[in-house]
């Protein structure tokens, strides 16, 4: 009998869970579920934001080839160019039971029942906090044992989002929403891409109080699981969108926007249990691994690898991992390709150098490399030696010592963006910074070229 699958996802979490070497946030659930799964060490979105992040790991593909470049809610609206490339779809005409919980956010927002006829499942449930959540996927767990047939079951907690809540100071939305309390009984640790003070030790207690309640849900989600017998024959999936709501992380291209958790348990192949894989790894890569899991053909659509070479054969994983933006709140066109030395990020607009994700007219936290009172524009091109800067603070793109790894970049983006039929290199002679970036990028990029003989 084909196996399950089970995919739970979360927002706004990065790598913020024990497993990945937080001492002080409780993820206990989280945490065991890892030593009994591969997990993926340097993991990244498509996109630092929710819906093209989303969409890429439900389709296998990347957001300038599906069509969600910004956000599927009102009044930005967003949607997929075919909504019968989500997994959903393609799994419920392989025979399985569909049902999503929780979060939907990766194509335009409908009724339930509207969203289910397009993406494919046989019932959709959205919304709800973290108890509404759990107990709903319990019951969808309970029907699809006693129905028998192969289940793809999809399940989006909203924790750690941020989420107003009236104990709230004036001017801040932070991560209590209505039932979350800040946990600081292991400590609190603050990411070093942000000043560690007083206001930052509050917000990061607050937020490490919502990963606690989201990984108590996924406990229950696993433990009732484990109690029907599907555990044995049910792959399981966790991830998240993308990074922490903080500033320098959502909604940038840095490590820390993009860096997501993912853990894969595939039941009854023993080199997926108890592994620690460091090659790079995109959500486009998670749709055709599951594929090649279940012994299904991987669709044409799909421009994601299958990492089942990686984990069983010993194959090398992608030389490049790549991500975009282009719409949040605002449009802030910018796009990036990492390797496993160096990031370049090209942006191509005169948009602040970070967007906010905080929501909040008062900032609780701060970025570590504020210089002055404003953060100022973006510059046209940023360049990071990974190795001796792993928090990308110290931009090399003019440096004639790096110019080989630019240049080798830039042909890996620029070749990127033409595979996926990016918008972005069509010209657009009236925006000056669209023009300056775009004619640095082919000009680095030609630098690559071989000579011709």
């Amino acid at each position: 009998m084909p196996h399950n699958v089970l995919i739970i996802h979360c927002h706004d979490l990065g790598r913020f869970l024990g497993t990945y070497g937080v001492e002080t946030v409780s993820t206990p659930h989280l945490d065991a579920l890892a030593a009994e799964s591969t997990v993926f060490e340097h993991a990244f979105s498509t996109a630092p934001h929710c819906s093209p992040a989303r969409a890429s790991l439900f389709t296998g593909s990347y957001p300038q080839q599906n069509g969600v470049l910004g956000l599927t809610h009102e009044p930005f609206g967003w949607d997929l160019h075919d909504p019968s490339t989500h997994i959903a779809h393609r799994l419920h005409t392989a025979g399985y039971r569909t049902e999503l919980v929780g979060v939907h956010h990766e194509s335009k927002v409908l009724p339930d029942d509207e969203i289910a006829v397009r993406l494919g499942f046989d019932r959709v449930r959205t919304g709800g906090e973290r108890d509404v959540v759990a107990e709903r996927t319990l019951e969808a767990l309970d029907a699809a044992s006693a129905d028998g047939a192969p289940f793809y079951l999809q399940v989006g907690f909203n924790e750690p989002h941020r989420s107003p809540s009236d104990r709230d100071p004036v001017g801040v939305m932070g991560f209590l929403g209505t039932s979350v309390d800040p946990d600081r009984s292991l400590g609190v640790t603050v990411p070093a891409h942000l000043h560690d003070d007083a206001g930052a030790r509050t917000e990061m207690a607050e937020l490490q109080g919502a990963v606690r309640a989201m990984d108590e849900g996924v406990g229950r989600v696993l433990a009732r699981l484990q109690t029907l017998g599907l555990d044995d024959r049910t792959i399981v999936v966790f991830t998240t969108d993308h990074g922490l709501a903080l500033p320098r992380a959502k909604c940038t291209l840095y490590d820390a926007g993009t860096g997501v958790a993912l853990l894969i348990r595939a039941p009854g192949r023993g080199d997926w249990a108890g592994r620690r894989i460091d090659e790079l790894v995109s959500h486009v890569d998670v749709l055709p691994t599951l594929f090649e899991l279940l012994s299904l053909p991987t669709p044409d659509t799909v421009t994601g690898d299958s990492l089942v070479p990686v984990i069983e054969r010993g194959a090398d994983g992608r030389e490049h991992a790549f991500a975009q933006l282009s719409y949040h709140t605002y449009y802030d066109p910018k796009r990036s390709v990492r390797s496993t030395s160096h990031k370049l990020i090209v942006n191509f607009s005169n948009a602040p150098r970070a967007m906010d994700p905080t929501q909040s007219w008062i900032h609780r936290s701060l970025p570590a490399d504020l210089a002055g009172p404003t953060i100022g524009t973006s510059p046209t091109v940023e360049l990071y030696d990974l190795r001796s800067d792993p928090h990308e603070t110290s931009n090399i793109a003019g440096e004639v010592a790096h110019r080989a790894a630019y240049s080798a970049l830039a042909g890996a983006l620029l070749g990127w963006m033409r595979e996926t039929g990016d918008p972005l290199l069509t010209p657009q002679p009236q925006l000056r910074r669209h023009r300056l970036a775009l004619a640095a990028l082919e000009s680095a990029a030609r630098d690559a070229e071989p000579a011709l003989p």
